[in-house]
Protein backbone atom coordinates (compact mmCIF):
# COMPACT_ATOMS: atom_id res chain seq x y z
CA UNK A 1 0.00 0.00 0.00
CA UNK A 2 2.73 2.47 0.95
CA UNK A 3 4.92 1.71 -2.05
CA UNK A 4 2.19 1.32 -4.68
CA UNK A 5 -0.54 3.76 -3.69
CA UNK A 6 0.83 6.25 -1.17
CA UNK A 7 4.19 6.88 -2.84
CA UNK A 8 2.54 7.31 -6.24
CA UNK A 9 0.17 9.93 -4.82
CA UNK A 10 3.01 11.78 -3.11
CA UNK A 11 5.10 11.92 -6.28
CA UNK A 12 2.59 14.39 -7.71
CA UNK A 13 2.70 16.61 -4.61
CA UNK A 14 5.18 18.96 -2.99
CA UNK A 15 5.73 17.43 0.45
CA UNK A 16 8.75 19.51 1.47
CA UNK A 17 6.80 21.28 4.24
CA UNK A 18 4.68 18.32 5.33
CA UNK A 19 5.29 16.25 8.43
CA UNK A 20 4.04 12.69 8.35
CA UNK A 21 2.40 11.44 11.55
CA UNK A 22 1.07 7.99 12.21
CA UNK A 23 -0.34 6.28 15.24
CA UNK A 24 2.69 4.09 16.07
CA UNK A 25 0.71 0.85 15.91
CA UNK A 26 3.20 -1.97 15.45
CA UNK A 27 1.63 -2.93 12.11
CA UNK A 28 2.44 0.58 10.81
CA UNK A 29 6.02 0.77 12.03
CA UNK A 30 7.92 -2.06 10.40
CA UNK A 31 11.55 -1.23 9.65
CA UNK A 32 10.79 -1.24 5.92
CA UNK A 33 7.83 1.13 6.29
CA UNK A 34 9.70 3.55 8.55
CA UNK A 35 12.72 3.54 6.21
CA UNK A 36 10.47 4.35 3.25
CA UNK A 37 8.67 7.11 5.15
CA UNK A 38 11.98 8.62 6.27
CA UNK A 39 13.10 8.65 2.65
CA UNK A 40 9.89 10.37 1.54
CA UNK A 41 9.64 12.79 4.51
CA UNK A 42 13.28 13.41 5.34
CA UNK A 43 13.49 14.32 9.05
CA UNK A 44 9.72 14.78 9.37
CA UNK A 45 8.30 11.37 10.33
CA UNK A 46 6.40 11.45 13.61
CA UNK A 47 6.05 7.83 14.69
CA UNK A 48 7.55 5.09 16.81
CA UNK A 49 10.96 4.62 15.23
CA UNK A 50 10.53 7.79 13.19
CA UNK A 51 12.52 11.00 13.26
CA UNK A 52 10.28 12.36 16.02
CA UNK A 53 9.10 9.73 18.48
CA UNK A 54 5.35 9.68 19.12
CA UNK A 55 3.88 7.98 22.18
CA UNK A 56 2.08 4.71 21.35
CA UNK A 57 -1.64 4.45 21.98
CA UNK A 58 -2.17 8.18 22.57
CA UNK A 59 -5.63 8.30 21.04
CA UNK A 60 -6.33 11.57 22.81
CA UNK A 61 -3.36 13.06 20.95
CA UNK A 62 -3.72 11.49 17.53
CA UNK A 63 -6.36 12.88 15.15
CA UNK A 64 -6.19 9.67 13.15
CA UNK A 65 -7.37 7.75 16.20
CA UNK A 66 -9.77 10.14 17.88
CA UNK A 67 -11.48 11.14 14.66
CA UNK A 68 -10.49 9.91 11.22
CA UNK A 69 -10.69 6.12 11.56
CA UNK A 70 -14.10 6.22 13.24
CA UNK A 71 -15.38 8.77 10.74
CA UNK A 72 -14.20 6.74 7.74
CA UNK A 73 -15.55 3.52 9.24
CA UNK A 74 -18.99 5.12 9.54
CA UNK A 75 -18.81 6.01 5.82
CA UNK A 76 -17.27 2.75 4.55
CA UNK A 77 -19.43 0.08 6.21
CA UNK A 78 -23.12 1.16 6.01
CA UNK A 79 -23.72 -0.95 2.88
CA UNK A 80 -21.77 -3.92 4.34
CA UNK A 81 -19.18 -4.48 1.57
CA UNK A 82 -18.86 -8.18 0.82
CA UNK A 83 -15.68 -8.25 -1.26
CA UNK A 84 -12.25 -6.66 -0.98
CA UNK A 85 -12.97 -4.67 -4.16
CA UNK A 86 -16.20 -3.28 -2.68
CA UNK A 87 -14.34 -2.38 0.50
CA UNK A 88 -11.56 -0.65 -1.46
CA UNK A 89 -14.15 1.25 -3.52
CA UNK A 90 -15.99 2.36 -0.36
CA UNK A 91 -12.73 3.53 1.22
CA UNK A 92 -11.76 5.48 -1.90
CA UNK A 93 -15.19 7.13 -2.12
CA UNK A 94 -15.20 7.98 1.60
CA UNK A 95 -11.76 9.57 1.43
CA UNK A 96 -12.54 11.49 -1.76
CA UNK A 97 -15.79 12.81 -0.27
CA UNK A 98 -14.11 14.00 2.93
CA UNK A 99 -14.11 17.79 2.86
CA UNK A 100 -10.84 19.63 3.40
CA UNK A 101 -12.55 21.98 5.87
CA UNK A 102 -13.54 19.02 8.04
CA UNK A 103 -9.91 17.87 8.25
CA UNK A 104 -8.78 21.42 8.95
CA UNK A 105 -11.31 21.72 11.80
CA UNK A 106 -10.06 18.46 13.30
CA UNK A 107 -6.47 19.69 13.18
CA UNK A 108 -7.40 23.03 14.77
CA UNK A 109 -9.16 21.13 17.55
CA UNK A 110 -6.12 18.88 17.95
CA UNK A 111 -3.79 21.88 18.30
CA UNK A 112 -6.07 23.33 20.99
CA UNK A 113 -6.06 20.01 22.87
CA UNK A 114 -2.28 19.68 22.68
CA UNK A 115 -1.76 23.26 23.85
CA UNK A 116 -4.05 22.66 26.83
CA UNK A 117 -2.22 19.46 27.71
CA UNK A 118 1.18 21.08 27.20
CA UNK A 119 0.08 23.94 29.44
CA UNK A 120 -0.68 21.43 32.18
CA UNK A 121 2.99 20.29 31.90
CA UNK A 122 2.23 16.58 31.99
CA UNK A 123 4.76 13.95 30.89
CA UNK A 124 6.24 13.97 27.41
CA UNK A 125 4.10 16.88 26.25
CA UNK A 126 6.71 19.38 27.45
CA UNK A 127 8.87 18.31 24.50
CA UNK A 128 6.33 19.04 21.77
CA UNK A 129 7.41 21.81 19.41
CA UNK A 130 4.80 23.49 17.23
CA UNK A 131 5.67 24.38 13.65
CA UNK A 132 3.52 26.63 11.46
Amino acid sequence: MVTTFFRAKLNSMNVDDIRFQQDSATCHTSKETIALLKEMFNGRVISRGGDINWPPRSCDLTPLDFFLWGFLKSKVYPNNPETIDELKDNITVAINETEFQLCENVMENWVKRIRLMKKSREGHLNDIVFHN
